[in-house]
């Protein structure tokens, strides 16, 4: 599962943040690179093709590898390809060949993310699917501090094609674990699910359980990492056009940067525990748009390294914090029988809307400052305030609900449960 972790979160930042760095170092406007961000969108689109990845044998791979492995290795060959492709172009000269291949590498990195997801359920009972998520985890954020520091380190020292062709070459890493994980799926290739059975039962489900409740949920879901998106594109072309170097935005946001993140993410797992997942998700929509602030004091006269490390810090663990909250909400948003069509639906929606206004980031830029830009971000915490208290008291029986689904599976008769 680690190096399988490794390899989903390789291509990610090098299409993303990795990617805008290098394009604005070529002198491409900041409306390109914020329509860039668009190439991402194929991690928030991938349940449309996920039923053909789940149910269909990929020809020859899957024979001799089984239908979950050969999947695996098709999908990160593609990757591979991809970051070959886009080292041979010149976004000077031809910005759309690097286009074309960023979008051949979002679209098999996101279909390798269903793939792994899939094997990972199947391979392991569902009371070791945390140590697998742990696993999973550990590798991918290995692999962020390898396509972000790394990335920007080969790039200072060397160029731009050497540093994405070493990353091609990192993903024989995913090749490796691919061969080394057990084959589960010796059966036929089943058939495709209907469409009614794969998403709109799923949603008509929870428009049964929420009733008119259920716009607002969405409402949030859809806003509540908005900002995170809008600072994610727009972050790194601010560091490069404030005079920093990328020796310091790799040792800076790349590398402490992603451990501030988990210590976020770990508080925001301790505050679930400690104040419940309402008063969790509150103050995690606050910090969280509240924390862009920090780049526009940062653009506002304030570029200096003690001013990217304070500014990296408060944004990186305010992200860490909020995403653990909204995972956990999403997590209790699903009924068992459609847990995973319904969280798969929930993580897209949250993250579309987030990219489709990022990629719109470079032309406020570029027509009003990167201040405007952070300080319009943060104002998001308003609204996600009043969609917080919307949803109170549905949040607090939601959680009610799921103590006592916990409490009938897993407590002795007679015996109390604790969330």
């Amino acid at each position: 599962m680690l190096p399988l972790g490794f390899s989903s979160g390789l291509p990610f930042l090098l299409v993303f943040s990795t990617l805008s760095t290098w394009l604005r170092e070529a002198g491409i406007s900041l409306t390109v690179i914020g329509m860039m961000s668009w190439v991402a969108l194929a991690y928030s689109l991938k349940f449309l093709w996920a039923p053909v990845v789940d149910r269909y044998d990929v020809p020859v791979l899957s024979r001799l590898l089984g239908r979950r492995r050969g999947w695996m290795v098709l999908t990160q060959l593609g990757v591979a390809a991809g970051l070959i492709g886009m080292a041979s172009t010149d976004p000077q000269s031809g910005l759309p060949f690097t286009i074309l291949f960023a979008v051949l590498v979002a679209f098999a990195s996101a279909s390798q993310d269903v793939v792994i997801d899939g094997w990972r359920i199947d391979a392991a009972a569902t009371e070791r699917q945390g140590m697998m998520a742990a696993a999973l985890l550990l590798g991918y954020r290995l692999a962020l501090i390898t396509a972000g520091a790394g990335a920007l380190y080969i790039a200072e020292f060397a160029n731009w094609r050497s540093a994405y062709l070493a990353m091609a070459g990192l993903m024989v890493v995913g090749l490796i674990g691919t061969l080394l994980a057990p084959r589960i799926d010796e059966g036929p290739a089943r058939e495709r699910l209907p469409i009614a059975k794969a998403i709109v039962e799923p949603l008509v489900d929870l428009f049964r359980r929420k009733g008119p409740m259920l716009i607002p949920i969405l409402a949030l879901i859809a806003c509540y990492r908005i900002p995170d998106y809008a600072s994610g594109i727009m972050a790194n072309p601010l560091y490069i056009d404030l005079g920093f170097s990328k020796a310091d935005i790799a040792n800076v946001s790349k590398l402490y940067g992603v451990w501030i993140g988990i210590i976020g993410a770990f508080a925001g797992g301790l505050a679930l525990t400690r104040i419940g997942l309402w008063w969790t998700l509150l103050i995690g929509a606050v910090i969280a748009a509240g924390s862009n602030l920090m780049f526009s004091w940062l653009a506002s006269g304030h570029a200096t390294l003690w001013g990217l490390t304070l500014s990296i810090s408060v944004d990186n663990f305010a992200g860490g914090f909020a995403g653990a909250a909204l995972v956990a909400y999403m997590s209790g948003l699903t009924s068992p029988g459609f847990a995973a069509t319904q969280y798969a639906l929930l993580s897209s929606l949250y993250a579309l809307p987030g990219k489709l206004i990022g990629g719109a980031s470079g032309a406020v830029v570029e027509n009003f400052g990167y201040p405007t830009l952070f300080t319009g971000t943060a104002t998001i915490a308003i609204p996600l305030v009043i969609l917080c208290i919307v949803i109170r008291r549905d949040t607090m029986k939601t959680v009610a609900e799921k103590e006592e689904a916990a409490g009938l599976e897993t407590a002795p008769v007679g015996a109390g449960s604790r969330a």
